[in-house]
């Protein structure tokens, strides 16, 4: 994972650990994963309309051929 060691981890999990508190970690983790399900949301939308304009369109390739 980018080229750290567990010891590095560790390291950077006391320093988080320092400058946050125990009791504003999980508020923040929680934060985040609701963001990573807001992106992800957001991506599948996104990969629904291209797929729904790219099925129009071959429907209509398709009608201009006959």
């Amino acid at each position: 994972m980018f080229g750290l060691g567990g010891q590095e981890i560790l390291l950077i999990a006391l320093i988080v650990l320092l400058l946050f508190g125990g009791k504003k970690i999980p508020e923040l983790m929680r934060g985040l994963g609701k963001g990573v399900k807001s992106f992800k949301d957001g991506m599948k939308e996104i990969e629904g309309n291209t797929n729904e304009e790219t099925k129009s369109q071959e429907v209509r390739n398709t009608g201009d051929e006959k």
